[in-house]
């Protein structure tokens, strides 16, 4: 997609933002190109589960009105963004990519929705999404898969596919996730665009439907570095409905975004995830040059041991489905959503083992059934107990790392993104796709993934990662921001414009 004046769906949000604040355009007539764009590529995408061009152009009607009686909204007012299904809304459904909530509409907002709404972000619709955000390539939805629009027989990423989709095929200039394992930076990575988590606790979980309720953090989509430090200081902060929200001011992401300079900055490569084990060779290849352009812009590049960071996998795995068998628990047919067998024949209990057992695909059951097992009597002290002994294990690792360096860098992931049903029988193939993420989730540290070239195999993207101490967000957009800047004066534009025609329908 070009950049172009008359083309408003290619355009950054920051470009945007400018252009409704000027009066150049408005927010109706932006609002109006992007639903444009979605209905002319969504078909092949299916990056959305809900959009509704009616609510859609009344938001943005709002948004004028409100700027044009005088109103600060803030820098990114009048720009669409497409918000992942699992935040709740009270004007669109909430499914969490389940059957068993399927045409849900909640009754409040999330706290990021109300924030949205306060900033004058229009919320075009909602995203696909892995069902309650447990898997790492949007298969495991109940309303199908979304498509990696570099490849359309290829996944986007997950959890947060549908969101990745959307902003990468120029359906959205920025969108929303949740990243519980990786399920923001996967994403980004393997379609090319940026993605952040932000430190556990530095955007709210009040209204995200939960699924390891110690893990699970809000984050933002954008195709640029600035972008998505706008649209993280727009929804992030202290919020008194969250009891884990730090309260805190939000780290200056936005001016570091914009410093883009890591002169003197002490960079630390995971020598655990530099190795290439498991690794594509293309992948390692794309994060190798990166290192080097960050040692070329001023940065000092120390090798750091992380040993705990191995056993990072198996523990997620038994402390995310442990939280989740709690979390899903609350879906018993009794409150909300699916009922099923409820005849006046069959008892509370079988109706709700019947729902149960057509509400959740096969990865959720996988999961609480892990979960529960973990969390058993004799069992507990064994596996639950065991892992949580080891995620403070890889927290002394981060602690000892960050003595010696200011941010941590690795691959984003092991592997560009993968066909479409390659890995749909393997699980533990399939979890392997966030060996590099999930260190940070269990720490709780923020991360982000950076667009840093194609692969040598595929031609596909590959990602950078590069995470920083607890409320130390600016960092990542500091290191990101220059490393990016870096990157499209060599490639004389966004890794983006290397894409193939992202969908015939756009032509």
């Amino acid at each position: 997609m070009s950049g172009s004046n008359g083309d408003l769906a290619g355009r950054t949000a920051a470009e945007l933002a400018e252009l409704i604040a000027s009066g150049q355009t408005s927010s109706a007539e932006v609002a109006r190109a992007h639903l444009d764009r979605v209905a002319a590529v969504d078909g092949k995408v299916h990056a959305f589960l809900h959009v509704d061009e009616e609510t859609v152009l009344a938001q943005a009607r709002r948004v004028d009105e409100r700027l044009a009686a005088g109103e600060d909204l803030g820098p990114l007012a009048g720009v669409p963004i497409a918000h992942k299904d699992v935040f709740t809304t009270t004007d669109m459904p909430t499914t969490a990519g389940s059957k068993i909530l399927e045409g849900w509409r909640p009754p409040y907002d999330s706290t990021v929705t109300a924030r949205l709404r306060e900033a004058g972000l229009v919320i075009l619709g909602k995203t696909n999404m892995d069902e309650f955000a447990m898997g790492s390539s949007t298969e495991n939805s109940a309303y199908g898969v979304s498509r990696n629009p570099w490849d359309l027989d290829r996944i986007p990423g997950g959890s947060s596919g549908g969101s990745s989709a959307a902003v990468a095929a120029y359906q959205a200039p920025l969108a929303t996730g949740t990243d519980t394992g990786g399920s923001i930076r996967q994403p980004a990575a393997v379609t090319g665009i940026v993605g952040t988590k932000p430190t556990y606790g530095g955007s709210s979980r009040y209204g995200v439907i939960a699924f390891a309720s110690s893990l699970d953090t809000p984050g933002p989509f954008a195709r640029n570095v600035l972008d998505a430090a706008l649209l993280h200081e727009a929804f992030s902060g202290h919020d008194r409905m969250d009891s884990t929200s730090i309260d805190q001011a939000v780290p200056p992401v936005v001016e570091a975004a914009r410093r883009a300079d890591v002169a003197g900055m002490r960079v630390g490569v995971v020598k655990e995830f530099a190795t290439g084990e498991g690794a594509q060779a293309g992948v390692l290849a794309r994060f190798n040059e990166a290192v080097e352009l960050l040692e070329s812009l001023g940065a000092k590049v120390v090798e750091v041991s992380c040993p705990n960071f191995t056993y990072a996998l198996p523990a997620y795995y038994l402390i995310a489905p442990s939280e989740a068998s709690s979390n899903l628990a609350r879906f018993d047919a009794m409150r909300y959503g699916l009922r099923v067998g409820d005849d006046g024949t069959r008892s509370a209990e079988e109706v709700m083992a019947l729902t149960r057992a057509e509400g959740f695909g096969p990865e959720v059951k996988r999961r609480i059934m892990l979960g529960t097992y973990a969390l058993s009597s004799g069992y507990y002290d064994a596996y639950y107990g065991k892992a949580q002994q080891v995620r403070t294990l890889i927290s002394r690792d981060f602690a000892t790392a960050y003595e010696q360096v200011d941010v941590l860098v690795s691959p984003t992931t092991p592997t560009t993104a993968f066909p479409i049903g390659e890995r749909a029988d393997d699980p533990m193939a399939m979890y392997l796709a966030d060996l590099y993420t999930i260190p940070s989730n269990l720490e709780g540290n923020p991360g982000i993934s950076v667009p840093c070239g194609l692969a040598d195999e595929d031609g596909l993207p590959v990602g950078l990662q590069i995470m920083a101490p607890v409320m130390h967000d600016d960092r990542v957009y500091r290191v990101g921001a220059a490393v990016e800047r870096a990157l499209e004066d060599r490639w004389g534009g966004p890794l983006l414009a290397k894409a193939p025609e992202l969908v015939e329908a756009a032509k």
